[in-house]
Order: structure tokens, then sequence, then C-alpha cells
């Protein structure tokens, strides 16, 4: 399965007053990307919290590489950099054009009634979606 990466278009109160993307949104930016991505696996997660399963963030680290402004079309390739029974870090790559606006990181763990859960038992099938997707880093 081939995922798409996602395009977001900066808006104009997204920028500060340098009339640059403010680097806040950058992570924004990485959730309305795995949120997609997810969506392409076709398990979103409105779907996994359905079945009372949450995936808060536990780590976070952005790499600013150029910048961006107001009507830039950011293009948001997401991959899976790592993944254990219990955590997940998928890694970004962000590019208006052939720039690389941002690299960053994201680490979650998941969360049944706020006890840790294995991804791999409790949904074995988007388990296996994750890992067999081609050109990843996470084995």
């Amino acid at each position: 399965m081939e995922i798409k990466p996602y395009r977001h278009e900066v808006k104009y109160y997204e920028c500060d007053r340098m009339g640059i993307t403010h680097h806040s949104n950058y992570i924004r930016f990485m959730e309305e990307a795995r949120v997609d991505w997810m969506d392409q696996l076709g398990y979103g997660f409105d779907r996994m919290e359905a079945e009372g399963v949450v995936s808060p963030v536990v780590a976070i680290e952005c790499r600013y590489r150029h910048t961006s402004t107001f009507k830039d079309i950011i293009d948001i390739e997401v991959d899976v950099a790592e993944i254990t029974a219990l955590k997940i870090s998928f890694k970004y790559t962000m590019r208006v054009g052939s720039n690389t606006v941002c690299t960053a990181t994201s680490t979650h763990c998941f969360l049944e009634q706020g006890r840790p859960v294995s991804l791999e038992k409790r949904f074995p099938e988007l388990y296996k979606r994750i890992i067999t997707i081609p050109n990843s880093e996470k084995r």
C-alpha cells in the first residue's frame, strides 16, 4: 500500500508578523498529516477512539530547515520511524516545492482506560498494515 503525502496550504492566521509560518503550527500540521495517514490505512484515530483506545503524544522533535509563508503548499510525508508493542514513532518530512521546511518526529503510546495497551494485540489488523508499509525504517 502506498501512502500519499498530506497537503496543507498555509493560512494567513498561521503566519507571524514577519509573514512566516509560526513554528508552533508545524506541530498541528504533523497531527493533520498523521490523522490523514491513519485514514489512508483504513483505520482512523476516530475508529480507534470509538473502540476505547487513545494515542497521546509522549515526545515531539522538530527541526526547522526553511521558511514557509502564506499560501505555500506544504507536502508532508509521514512514515513510521519505529514501532513497538506499546508505542509508535512517526517521522515527518515537510516540503514546499524542492525546499525541505521541517523534519520532525512524534512518539505516541496507546492507552485503554488509562492503561498501556499493545497495539499488536488490541488491533492486529492495523499493526500488520503498519509493519508491511514499504520504504519504512521501522524494521
